[in-house]
């Protein structure tokens, strides 16, 4: 058994124990610290669940799967959020998953990885390709503020149509960048494939495939826990961190995004230190594009149908941090070569964008 998979089962014990400090009405900081802390070895198992699956079900359909439920994590979180009414703290997790992934996730990999190996390789028509789409879901997310912004007057019910509008176009184009990668383009990601099969059971047990109904358990096991624990974690969110004097543009933007996305985080940096910078670069961009072009538009459209209305109106500052995000990622992944340095300039944006998110009066 992996590493990985003995850390995240030792975490597991931390589920029973943010259950009782729920019951038992414990402080609120507490409640959220424990409740997070749970969150991560079900988001971990989940992803090695879609990850074993995957490598069963074959390419195409693996890949489908790995698309829609690579980042389900945050999609559970948010659901959770958005039934709340915690509809800010929705949109700004939106805007940190992006950011993460892109400045975070992919500026760890580099940087670890260059410490490894002098430099690394990844192809980079897939990193323009993910990097071409990104601009596309950065244009969708930043018109309905700009609509706002440069109008005396706008009817909310004027942004909600837009949002709709833009929603759908987005979904549409997430269904026909998997018709690209799974199928007309697929030999572009094909290294993926190869190590993510590298990277399952199969390693550890010759050429076997995972077991197909042990996996499907584990992934619905996993998808039943995330939902639970984030009742829990959303529950206490908003007092722990006002406690904390956070915003809930920090908390969305920062705090969520570190909780959901512990997976990626794990399996990007763990591809970049075996020197396959192709699928650690995928993950992040992948995961990115993921949460623009269907997560946030399937909550806009679920907002809409339990009576939470969202919209795709983001403050400018969020719209400013995803554009510098996609800008600076798409710079560094131009070239298909990356360094420490590179994933230290990603490190260091990040940080700065963070240091603003915290200072940011609401």
């Amino acid at each position: 058994m992996s590493v990985k998979n003995l850390i995240s089962l030792g975490l597991l014990i931390f589920i029973p124990i943010a259950i009782a400090a729920e019951k038992l009405e414990w402080d609120a900081l507490l409640v959220f610290g424990l409740s997070a802390v749970a969150i991560v070895p079900l988001a971990i198992w989940l992803s090695t669940a879609t990850e074993e699956l995957a490598v069963t079900l074959g390419p195409t359909i693996g890949g489908l799967l790995n698309a829609v439920f690579g980042n389900a994590t945050e999609l559970i979180i948010a659901l959770v959020a958005l039934r709340a009414g915690l509809v800010d703290i929705v949109k700004a997790s939106i805007t940190g998953t992006i950011v993460s992934n892109l400045l975070l996730v992919m500026g760890l990999s580099m940087f670890l990885g260059g410490l490894r190996y002098k430099e690394q390789e990844f192809k980079p028509v897939v990193a323009r390709m993910n990097g071409s789409t990104m601009t596309l879901a950065v244009i969708a997310i930043t018109l309905p503020a700009m609509v706002i912004s440069t109008s005396n007057v706008v009817e909310p019910s004027s942004i909600t149509g837009l949002s709709l509008f833009v929603a759908a176009v987005m979904i549409a184009v997430y269904a026909f960048t998997l018709l690209f990668s799974l199928k007309t383009h697929s030999y572009l990601y094909e290294v993926g494939v190869v190590e993510l099969e590298g990277e399952g059971s199969g390693d550890e047990h010759g050429h076997e495939k995972p077991n197909l109904w042990l996996w499907m358990g584990v992934l619905l096991v996993a998808t039943i826990g995330v939902a639970f624990i984030s009742e829990i974690f959303v529950g206490a969110v908003e007092e722990a961190t006002a406690g904390l004097g956070l915003t809930p543009l920090f908390t969305g933007v920062i705090l969520l995004p570190l909780v959901g996305g512990a997976a990626e985080y794990v399996t990007a940096v763990r591809c970049a230190l075996k020197n396959n910078m192709d699928l650690s670069v995928s993950v992040a961009m992948g995961s990115s594009l993921l949460v623009a072009l269907l997560v946030a538009p399937l909550l806009v459209i679920v907002g809409q149908v339990i009576g939470q209305p969202m919209d795709l109106n983001f403050n400018l500052f969020e719209v400013v941090a995803i554009a510098i995000a996609v800008i600076t990622a798409n710079l560094i992944s131009l070239d298909g070569r990356s360094n420490w340095l590179e994933g230290m300039l990603l490190l260091a944006t990040y940080a700065i964008l963070g240091a603003a998110f915290y200072y940011h009066p609401v």
